[in-house]
């Protein structure tokens, strides 16, 4: 009981999408249960996080009751968020899972709660500080490497920045991944640095500068159950600004029963005898 006390929340963003289950069919909140199973790996409680109707105040209360979050993978992010039309092979826009996701990223770094993007997340990270998303991948590249086919993941490798807060979790050099991308990060947002790139510079990973934790990755650390780094290091620092949040709420509780304290014995002081 004491471990899963101190177990840190880890709220992960999940799809919205038509489901069928016994004689329902139906839109559902839908995510695969590999995130799952790598919060839970790292040591976390996985809490899920449907798009809905979001504002900044909202985001604000839900990441108040959370240690940490994940963006997570799926579809594309509307072109019109970065100021373009879209490519033809670009998916039809989720407007509400846009919404919602940048609020919460917003707010995430705002509020220094720790998160990570993955994939679609890295993207969504960029464009909501004012970055832009190469389209169709194939294009630049002049090859479907990065999405070999339907569920067909593909492999390759990163280099990892030295120094940087991924390499801090997984070592710097060459890292092996999953990828499963046909868009891609192309000019980067004010803010974020890049820490990995494939051999054909398509980027992989991006950092938020001034946070604790902050990372987006365009490959599916999910997908690789021996290699739960990335997750452990959100759950330590997810456990941290759980306990530093805690700290000063209990500093500011101190100092206004202080200030009830010396307003009550100053009003005692001045009555009369």
């Amino acid at each position: 009981m004491g471990a899963a006390a101190s177990a840190p929340l880890i709220g992960v963003t999940t799809y919205l999408e038509q489901a069928r289950t016994g004689v329902w069919d139906v839109p559902a909140s839908f995510l695969p249960k590999v995130y799952l199973d790598a919060v839970t790996d790292a040591g976390g409680i996985a809490v899920l996080l449907p798009p809905q109707p979001s504002s900044p105040g909202i985001a604000r209360a839900v990441l108040a009751g959370l240690d940490g979050l994940i963006v997570a993978g799926g579809a594309d992010v509307d072109p019109a968020r970065y100021g373009q039309e879209a490519h033809p092979r670009t998916g039809a826009p989720r407007t509400d899972r846009d919404a919602w996701e940048h609020d919460l990223l917003a707010e995430a770094i705002s509020s220094e709660t720790p998160f990570l993007g993955i994939c679609r997340g890295a993207q969504m990270l960029n464009v909501a500080l004012g970055g832009t998303l190469v389209q169709h991948l194939p294009d630049v590249v002049g090859s479907e490497k990065y999405q070999p086919g339907p569920a067909v993941f593909g492999d390759d490798e990163v280099s990892v920045e030295s120094g940087s807060l991924l390499g801090g979790l997984v070592g710097d050099g060459r890292l092996p991944v999953h990828l499963y991308h046909h868009q891609a990060l192309d000019r980067v947002a004010d803010g974020l640095t890049v820490t990995a790139r494939t051999d054909d510079g398509v980027i992989e990973a991006v950092e938020v500068e001034g946070v604790p934790f902050g990372l987006g990755v365009q490959w599916h650390p999910e997908e690789n159950a021996a290699d739960r780094r990335l997750f452990a290091g959100l759950v330590d620092a997810a456990r941290t600004h759980r306990a530093a949040r805690t700290d000063r709420a209990a500093r500011t509780d101190r100092a206004a029963r202080a200030d009830q304290a010396t307003g009550s014995a100053a009003r005692t002081t001045r009555s009369p005898a």
